[in-house]
């Protein structure tokens, strides 16, 4: 469906945001401070977009942690006290690859529809 592919872009997006402003490595991340900021946007704004897919489209790919990301966007959002930055590079460098993966494919597999 057309908005589910304007959502996936816009996950893509954010999670190329996220690797540029993590090229440098875990020591940069975590010795700058807009840098821990600009990473937390962006992933609060990619999780909030995973929420905005359809039903339809998350049951069909239920190898993605859904809830578990709807979850992590909500710690980031309201426990942003409680959120440890070796838990972010965590997220950064096992959850993320692999939900790229999972974007890609739900993307290209949309190419030809019109909804």
């Amino acid at each position: 469906m057309k908005v589910d592919r304007v959502y996936l872009e816009h996950i893509l997006e954010c999670l190329d945001w996220i690797d540029s402003h993590t090229a440098e490595g875990r020591e940069s991340f975590m010795q700058d401070r807009k840098t821990q900021s600009a990473v937390l946007r962006e992933l609060q704004t990619m999780a909030e977009s995973t929420q905005r897919l359809r039903p339809a489209l998350k049951a069909a790919h239920p190898s993605v942690p859904w809830q578990a990301i709807a979850g992590f966007r909500n710690l980031i959002v309201h426990d942003y006290l409680g959120v440890s930055l070796d838990w972010i590079w965590g997220v950064v460098e096992r959850d993320l690859p692999p939900l790229r993966t999972a974007v890609v494919t739900m993307r290209d597999a949309s190419v030809g529809d019109q909804g």
